[in-house]
């Protein structure tokens, strides 16, 4: 199994992109970063906590942006801002803003790990993702209210008239145009783009460390054990991680090459997840989602990447939910290591 190694240290290493790749790594209280500071981020932009309190009494000129749901007026620079789901989290803390409230995934205890802790403890809960709880938004005051419509299109009249609701379509696939919409609700365009430079440089020296390790072209599984779900879910193209590993140039097993989300098998076809390098991971309780049971299988045992000690897990919250530019560098980097990079 390749060499364990701390986000901490793996976003040390994304120093040779240049200093605005990791100029979020100072804490809240400017001391030294938690494992996971924000990545991306330009030179001078820190992922800080702002201040969440009453906005200053000086108002920023509104601005309006094209949603889902149609155009929305938006206060200028808004601070006060509630999160529906973890994409926009992402989006949110990687250009500098810390929510006031979100919304975790049902099946997690908490919003995604990667994040410091210490940070998170800061955040209000308001429900669940697809389940938010609008007296607990109310009372936060929020200025702006982000989400996608695929969770929250039937909630989008109670939540617009609790404040200005921006909503993309959906989520994960679509998730670089996501976060250009997110970063023009919240007034931060320019942190945006030196974001996304970063982010283009950080594919580019992964991509040659790849390659020069004689991985280029692998075909990479992802799997996916999830909580009620009898089935293996197998993931598509047309996803948050397949956008990434289509970034790098991997290529995907055969039944996962697909211009689709996922491809669900019963545990009898595990074979169908088979690939140079088999990444996992369990929605929930891995108990609930028969993780344990696959494992344990025939099948399993006799996958390739299995008996060639390539199957690997991988943390559900950063692979799977970490939708957004701090996400993929932490993913990009973790792939690196695992393809010998």
């Amino acid at each position: 199994m390749p060499r364990q190694l701390s986000r901490r240290s793996a976003l040390l290493g994304l120093a040779a992109l240049g200093s605005e790749a990791l100029a979020g790594c100072t804490s809240p209280s400017g001391g030294p970063a938690h494992r996971s500071a924000s990545p991306g981020l330009p030179s001078g932009q820190s992922p800080t906590l702002p201040e969440t309190g009453p906005p200053s009494p000086r108002p920023m000129p509104s601005t309006t942006v094209t949603a889902a749901t149609g155009t929305v007026v938006v206060p200028g620079s808004p601070v006060r801002v509630v999160t529906l789901d973890t994409a926009e989290l992402d989006s949110a803390i990687t250009l500098g803003i810390s929510p006031v409230g979100a919304a975790r995934a049902p099946a997690d205890r908490g919003l995604p790990g990667y994040w410091p802790a210490s940070w998170l403890t800061k955040i209000a809960s308001v429900g669940t993702v697809g389940n938010p709880d609008p007296a607990r938004i109310a009372a936060l005051t929020p200025q702006l209210i982000l989400g996608n419509q695929t969770r929250d299109g039937a909630h989008y009249d109670t939540l617009s008239r609790i404040a200005p609701t921006v909503l993309t379509q959906t989520t994960g696939y679509p998730w670089k145009a996501d976060f250009q919409l997110h970063a023009q609700a919240l007034g931060r365009q320019e942190q945006a783009a030196a974001v996304v430079a970063a982010y283009g440089r950080h594919v580019a020296q992964a991509s040659q460390a790849i390659a020069e390790a004689g991985s280029a072209g692998k075909r990479v599984s992802i799997v996916r054990f999830v909580e009620g779900s009898p089935n293996v879910r197998l993931y598509g193209r047309q996803n948050f991680i397949g956008t990434l590993l289509a970034d790098l140039g991997l290529g995907r097993p055969d039944p996962q090459n697909v211009d689709q989300f996922d491809v669900e098998v019963p545990p009898d076809q595990i074979a169908k997840a088979d690939g140079d390098l088999l990444l996992y991971s369990t929605y929930g309780d891995p108990a609930k989602a028969g993780t344990a049971a696959v494992l344990a299988s025939g099948g399993w045992q006799a996958l390739g990447a299995v008996k060639a000690h390539r199957a690997f897990p991988v943390d559900d919250q950063l692979w799977f939910e970490g939708i957004g530019y701090t996400g993929a560098n932490l993913v990009l980097a973790e792939l690196q290591r695992f393809l010998g990079g």
